[in-house]
């Protein structure tokens, strides 16, 4: 090889090399899950970290027969994709992403807003369709998420999260929990039953008058730990109205 050649063809590697790791160029492609730095919001604009968009032909592809599925009866065009900042227990900034129903798209925007500029701890936020949207293995995975076309626990009518109107936070340690006449006790996801007791000091866990709890009351959303015939102290949702 002659240098001249090679000279090129190792300043062509750099060159994609840099490219790949600058900042812009990661937040641009906005892969859910990624930690960021601080510096990295900065140059890429924080009002560019939390927007709503229509759903993409890209994102669309993703939810296909896994949260929207065959029989899904919410149009599209009623769906939005929101690109959202969040912070972990660690306090590492990563990148999130939820769709939701655009009703309450603009509520999520600023409530994810303040709850990250506030350091409030999510531990991940990612489309459900990365667990085929199956709900057990998101909440086992303590992950954030709306948006899934699929009934009520339990049940066969349609749950607040098929509309895109309910938002589950960290769902892990905010467990749903039901104690039926029987006896028998529910808790979801399963490996969340140590959470259920509420006097418990551990992440993520939120209570009544916390920030989380504040902003969702703020905003219209009623919650599911405050419910009488079972407890779902992950859960926020708004009326369909």
């Amino acid at each position: 090889m002659k240098w001249k050649d090679y000279i090129i063809g190792l300043l062509f590697c750099l060159s994609v090399s840099a490219f790949a790791n600058n900042p812009l160029t990661v937040m641009q492609e906005w892969k859910a899950g990624t930690v960021v730095s601080l510096s990295d919001v900065e140059a890429y604009g924080i009002d560019n970290c939390f927007v709503a968009e229509e759903i993409s032909d890209a994102v669309f592809a993703r939810m296909q027969g896994k949260s929207y599925k065959k029989n899904c009866t919410i149009p599209r065009n009623q769906l939005r994709y929101l690109r959202l900042l969040h912070r972990n227990n660690k306090g590492e900034i990563l990148l999130g992403e939820m769709v939701c129903n655009v009703k309450i798209a603009n509520d999520l925007v600023g409530i994810f807003r303040q709850l990250f500029e506030a350091s409030y701890p999510i531990e991940r936020m990612v489309l459900i369709d990365a667990y085929n949207a199956d709900d057990e293995t998101s909440m086992r995975h303590n992950n954030t998420s709306s948006f899934n076309f699929r009934t009520i626990s339990g049940g066969k009518k349609l749950s607040a999260h098929a509309r895109g109107m309910a938002v589950d936070i960290n769902p892990l340690y905010n467990p749903y929990y039901k104690k039926r006449t029987n006896g028998t006790v529910v808790v979801q996801p399963a490996t969340g039953k140590s959470y259920v007791n509420r006097k418990g000091n551990y992440p993520y866990k939120i209570v009544r008058g916390d920030l989380c709890y504040r902003l969702f009351l703020e905003h219209g959303f009623t919650w599911g730990g405050a419910w009488r015939n079972s407890k779902d102290y992950q859960h926020f949702e708004k009326s369909n109205n």
